[in-house]
């Protein structure tokens, strides 16, 4: 019923995801929703989920697969619909307020925190208030929702350059590759990657750990 409102953006994004790797989301009742594990070579699986809860619960999906795989709050990453925005904008974004959203605030409230990753992607304002629950589950004029799916695509795209940048380099000052995505993955630009790494001295091969007194500088 919902499928193509701007409500339903962030499952664009996790639709176009799961095409790209060719992974299949299927019904999980543990999970309460679509569920995808995506193997990854030297490295952690990537899991994909798409809650079938009501968007207001939607933490009830996100925290049980969470506990059970132990991912922890940082390594997730929550792709929403952001009114804020403009339709073709897209920002990454480390906690903060839910800021009116159901979805995020049960998310908040199922994990116990605010700090897990989202991909604020723009549908824009109706330009009233009253008229935002009506907005939100209506389907997207078709010039916005082409500019939705541009926002998405250009995601997939940022991401993958990055990836390949750094399988470019095999090992960047000796960090292995696997560890390097974890970085990007989490938000670091390359760039941001390796001035963090100026801090660290020592890194292990599913993590780096910082030394007394090192600062990580998280992305903006």
């Amino acid at each position: 019923e919902y499928e193509h409102t701007r409500h339903n953006a962030g499952f664009w994004l996790i639709d176009a995801v799961a095409l790209k790797l060719r992974a299949s989301l299927l019904p999980e009742r543990s999970y309460h929703g679509l569920v995808a594990r995506v193997n990854r070579a030297g490295g952690e699986p990537l899991w994909l989920l798409e809650p079938m809860t009501f968007m207001n619960l939607s933490g009830k999906s996100v925290a049980a697969l969470a506990r059970f795989f132990k991912i922890a709050p940082a390594e997730i990453l929550v792709a929403h619909d952001e009114l804020d925005l403009q339709p073709g904008q897209a920002k990454l974004k480390l906690g903060g307020s839910a800021a009116g959203h159901n979805g995020l605030k049960d998310i908040h409230a199922q994990l116990g925190t605010q700090d897990f990753w989202r991909l604020r992607l723009g549908i824009g304002h109706p330009g009233d208030k009253s008229q935002v629950i009506d907005y939100v589950l209506q389907r997207a004029s078709p010039q916005d929702e082409q500019s939705i799916v541009q926002s998405v695509d250009a995601a997939l795209q940022a991401y993958a350059a990055e990836v390949a940048a750094l399988r470019s380099e095999g090992l960047i000052r000796g960090v292995p590759v696997d560890v390097a995505e974890r970085f990007f993955a989490l938000g670091f630009s390359l760039e941001q990657m390796r001035q963090n790494l100026n801090d660290l001295d020592r890194c292990h091969a599913d993590w780096c750990e910082k030394p007394a007194g090192a600062k990580v500088s998280r992305p903006s």
